[in-house]
């Protein structure tokens, strides 16, 4: 039966990349793992009979009728394509989203929202779809987001665990070898996904052996970095970060600020730094010691980033 009595409230992570970013859209493999410090939050309840569904988004001053909405509207396209794919009419409730995901900075924000929402409408209406029908349909928003998504944000938020993505292949959930504390420095520059999306596609495409050799090299450094999660060698991990941070900013994706913030990182102790996400702002993320934590910390602000999420990879 629908839960149209009561109040439900759903929430999704935020991510992080470790190893893989731009070349996991070229068929390389890529790492990520959720980032729970942070969450998008979905709470849906009941509203009066034949008020039909209403999207609220306080934080960004949104108020949505599904069925009014554009057609490219995320939060209406992702409950639009719920109500499809289950095969049932609009119910009569308010869905609220908020986040505290900070957006335009590769934690995988969008995903998340979407994947709080689909999660909530779907048990309002009593169905309770796995992981992977969830994965597939927050790939379809992800669309608009980002226009050429990889798909890795979209199943790392929603089985909500570390994960080795490549597209086309199975996606296999990954179990750490000994736990490691990470720190993501946000540049407080935002960055668009689509935009750097769209300029590595043009570099691509006026120079495809040049770029896909620097692929295969990211690739390569992905699935060493597999091996040494699974081993929890965290010190072969960081020397790995260090290799891919050299070869994103040989793609052109990184930005003075991002470099300062990885610098100042290994400078105060981290094993390893490198931007994450899509690059040109946005957040670093750095490997650290438990020890090294707080000075790491407190070195980065200092040198500039407007936030620091301390995390730790347990599984």
């Amino acid at each position: 039966m629908p839960e149209t009595e009561r109040r439900l409230e759903y929430s999704a992570p935020g991510k992080v990349i470790l190893f893989g970013e731009h070349a996991v859209v070229y068929g390389r493999p890529a790492l990520a793992v959720p980032v729970s410090q942070v969450r998008a939050t979905a709470i849906i309840e009941p509203s009066p009979p034949g008020s039909g569904l209403t999207i609220v988004a306080p934080q960004i001053g949104k108020y949505i009728s599904p069925a009014t909405a554009p057609g490219d509207e995320p939060l209406s396209f992702a409950a639009r394509l719920t109500l499809e794919r289950l095969h049932v009419g609009e119910p009569d409730a308010v869905l609220t989203i908020s986040s505290t995901i900070p957006v335009a900075g590769g934690l995988g924000s969008g995903a998340a929202v979407s994947t709080a929402l689909v999660r909530a409408l779907a048990a309002f209406l009593g169905f309770e779809p796995g992981n992977a029908w969830i994965s597939e349909l927050v790939f379809e928003v992800e669309k608009i987001h980002h226009g050429t998504p990889s798909g890795i944000d979209n199943t790392v938020i929603a089985y909500e665990q570390p994960v080795y993505f490549r597209r086309g292949y199975p996606v296999l959930r990954l179990h750490a070898g000994a736990p490691f504390t990470l720190l993501i420095a946000d540049t407080g520059i935002r960055s668009l996904t689509r935009e750097v999306v769209g300029y590595v596609r043009r570099a691509w495409e006026a120079q495809r052996a040049h770029y896909e050799a620097l692929f295969d090299r990211i690739g390569e450094l992905a699935e060493r970095a597999r091996n040494a999660i699974e081993a929890g060698d965290i010190h072969a991990l960081g020397l790995l970060m260090d290799e891919n941070h050299a070869l994103l900013a040989g793609l052109g994706v990184s930005s003075p600020e991002l470099d300062l913030l990885v610098e100042t990182a290994r400078a105060a102790g981290a094993l390893g730094a490198k931007l994450s996400g899509a690059g040109r702002g946005g957040n670093m993320v750095a490997l650290v010691e438990e020890e090294a934590a707080a000075r790491v910390m407190e070195a980065l602000k200092q040198a500039g980033a407007v936030n620091v999420i301390r995390t730790q990879v347990t599984r």
